[in-house]
C-alpha cells in the first residue's frame, strides 16, 4: 500500500472517531495524475446525497501529458461504499459538530482508495493542547536518543 496524499490539516483540526475505506470513481487522466502525486485533500469534504457519498473540493491537477480531453480539477467525485457504511455515516454526520473528511489517498493493487473519517471538530484551546502534547513527545524522544 503506497500512500499518495495525506490530509495533515484534518488531524490538526478534528478528532477522528471512525475511519472507512472507499473506492473513488475516477477518469483515466485523474488516475495518471494521482499516480504522479498531484492531488490535494486540503479543504475537501464528503457529503451524502440520495444515499450516495460524494467527495467535494478535492483538487486533482490535470495530467501533465494529457490533451484537451483532460478532466476538471475540482469536479465532484463519487465514492464507493457499502449501504450499511453510508447509513452509519449519514446518521452520525447529522449530529452537531461532526463532519466526514478524507484522510489519505493510496493505491491498493491497481485501484485508488481513499480513507475517510468521521470527525468531530476541535476547539481552539484543544488544538493548542494537542500541539503542546506533540512537542512534549518530541522532546522526550530526543532525550531518550541522547542516552
Amino acid at each position: 500500500m503506497k500512500i499518495i496524499a495525506q490530509n495533515r490539516k484534518a488531524f490538526h483540526d478534528y478528532f477522528i472517531e471512525d475511519t472507512y475505506e472507499a473506492g473513488i470513481v475516477l477518469k483515466g487522466t485523474e488516475v495518471k495524475s494521482i499516480r504522479e502525486g498531484r492531488i490535494n485533500l486540503k479543504d475537501s469534504y464528503v457529503i451524502i446525497k440520495d444515499l450516495e457519498a460524494f467527495l467535494l473540493n478535492c483538487h486533482i491537477s490535470p495530467y501533465s501529458h494529457g490533451n484537451i480531453m483532460n478532466h476538471d480539477p475540482l469536479r465532484t467525485r463519487k465514492l464507493l461504499l457499502h449501504k450499511k457504511e453510508i447509513m452509519r455515516l449519514l446518521g452520525k454526520s447529522q449530529q452537531k459538530g461532526y463532519a466526514i473528511i478524507p484522510l489519505r489517498v493510496y493505491f491498493k493493487g491497481p485501484h485508488a482508495k481513499i480513507e475517510i473519517g468521521l470527525a468531530k471538530g476541535k476547539r481552539e484551546y484543544e488544538k493548542r493542547e494537542s500541539i503542546k502534547e506533540r512537542d512534549a513527545k518530541k522532546e522526550i524522544e530526543k532525550a531518550m536518543k541522547k542516552n
